[in-house]
């Protein structure tokens, strides 16, 4: 058993094969009571020595999708979720940081789910942290406009996110991670946030690199939107005032929360029609309040706010192929243009911009590709350009197709993500990537993850150079069995976008 010291308290953690791990760290104070939809408290300390061998509870969410894929065991969840987890290779050590911020839309997720087990990055001389944070309505929901004591709610998960940041520059040290050189990192929701952080004075000297797997800032949503969705959500609440939400149980939220999913999805084109995206079925998300998240993110970033912080960011070449299993409509090239129509304003051009680069494609492939577009390459491009300049900028396209599910799923959203944490062969994993993922695949992802966390550079262990990214020069590393560097160019449907 190893013994650290932080500023609450003393920690026992627990051996493991290349160090030692601590769990369930209390980064803030529980967010129960009348803090409930307020910003995060600091942490009370303790006496004696608290044993971090187990994980803290989990936000509050209702059962997701991709648990019911993996077949993943449900973890406790209470409101008293606020939570982060240490793995280091030695708290005598000065070792690089890398923070990682889950996924899971903002209403789902852990920092405790079993495929973000922190080993490989301890064992290749990494201190990896992972964090809860508040998701739903109990994180993302801004109730200003309903009463202007709790102006601002709506951003309390990224809160959340810089609280247990901030955790790290004070303590890490002593688990033998240097403060001086931390990577915060995400997927989906967890790259979206990551994104918006890059854009918030609120983070100056928490981190100094940055990488964004599949998201972007085009997550944040704007005031008139967050209001409306408060609105819908205590019209479903059968209360009247915040005061009857904090007096509600949790249970009683959750079911507020799968109430107002359930009107969202009850007719997709008409959410997409309100909404003007798809990202309208991820209703409880980061809002431009111009405070914590500015109102223009990606002109803050290209203006400078996060200077001197290297970023590597990308997305999957599939991405939504996994969303698709979710939507049983019948899409024909009508429905392709109508759908197209409504997320774009320009919906023929478009289908027959996507239908001249992959003639072959069905309608829906070639939905599935726009979405993709839409929501992951071209917000990755947009981050890529506005830090260009600030910092150093490497860009990833991720094309390895998994056999699972009858190939359905390719290079799905969340494919990368058993290569980026070396655990392809775990448990419960092949649900996902097939019993035979190729290992040299998960040296070269997670390799080039943990070299960019120690350098600024992203490398590959064994492959070819990778040049930083050039809005002139799209200079971008496809992840595959064989990893080559590729001019990540879409000029046919670019075009049609912002046309």
């Amino acid at each position: 058993m190893t013994e650290v010291s932080t500023e609450q308290g003393v920690l026992r953690g627990s051996a493991t094969d290349h160090g030692t791990k601590f769990l369930g760290i209390p980064y803030a104070a529980p967010p129960v009571g009348a803090l409930r939809f307020r910003p995060p408290a600091p942490p009370t300390g303790w006496d004696g020595v608290r044993d971090a061998a187990e994980f803290g509870p989990i936000a509050p969410q209702n059962p997701s999708m991709m648990d019911a894929i993996t077949g993943a065991q449900p973890e406790a969840q209470g409101e008293d979720c606020l939570y982060l987890n240490v793995w280091t290779p030695d708290v005598a050590g000065s070792a690089p940081v890398m923070v990682w911020i889950h996924g899971g839309g903002f209403q789902i997720g852990s920092g405790s789910s079993p495929i973000y087990n922190g080993e490989a990055f301890a064992r290749d001389g990494v201190v990896l942290v992972s964090l809860n944070y508040r998701l739903g309505e109990l994180g993302f929901m801004e109730l200003g406009a309903i009463d202007p004591g709790y102006a601002g709610s709506g951003n309390n998960g990224l809160r959340d996110q810089i609280a247990a940041l901030e955790w790290v520059r004070d303590n890490i040290a002593t688990f033998g991670g240097d403060p001086a050189n931390v990577t915060v990192f995400g997927e989906s929701a967890g790259s979206m946030s990551v994104s918006l952080l890059l854009a918030s004075d609120a983070v100056s000297g928490l981190f100094h690199r940055a990488i964004c797997e599949s998201g972007g800032v085009n997550a944040a949503s704007d005031p008139d939107a967050a209001h409306t969705l408060a609105a819908q959500y205590l019209a479903g609440s059968g209360v009247d005032d915040v005061a009857g939400l904090v007096a509600l149980s949790v249970e009683e939220l959750l079911g507020v929360q799968s109430k107002v999913l359930m009107e969202r999805f009850a007719d997709v084109e008409a959410t997409i029609e309100a909404g003007g995206d798809p990202l309208t079925f991820l209703p409880f998300r980061p809002v431009t309040d111009g405070d914590l998240v500015p109102h223009d993110p990606l002109a803050t970033i290209a203006n400078g706010s996060a200077t001197g912080i290297d970023v590597l960011v990308g997305y999957n070449a599939e991405e939504w192929n996994l969303f698709a299993l979710m939507d049983a409509s019948a899409i024909d090239d009508a429905a392709l243009e109508r759908r197209l129509e409504l997320v774009s304003g320009n919906g023929a051009p478009l289908a027959s911009a996507y239908r001249t680069v992959n003639p072959d494609a069905s309608a829906k492939d070639l939905l599935n590709f726009a979405f993709t577009d839409l929501l992951f390459r071209r917000p990755a491009a947009q981050v890529l350009a506005a830090q260009e300049g600030h910092g150093a900028t490497f860009a990833y396209r991720f094309s390895w197709q998994s056999p699972s599910m009858g190939g359905m799923l390719g290079a799905a959203h969340a494919m990368e993500l058993p290569f980026v944490f070396d655990l392809a062969h775990a448990p419960g994993i092949d649900v996902l990537v097939g019993p035979d993922a190729p290992q040299v695949l998960s040296n070269a992802v997670h390799g080039a993850w943990v070299a960019f966390a120690k350098s600024g550079t992203a490398t590959l262990p064994d492959g070819p150079e990778w040049s930083e990214w050039r809005s002139d020069a799209p200079n971008t590393m496809d992840l595959n069995e064989l990893c080559r560097p590729i001019f990540d160019v879409h000029d046919v449907v670019d075009a049609a976008w912002e046309g």
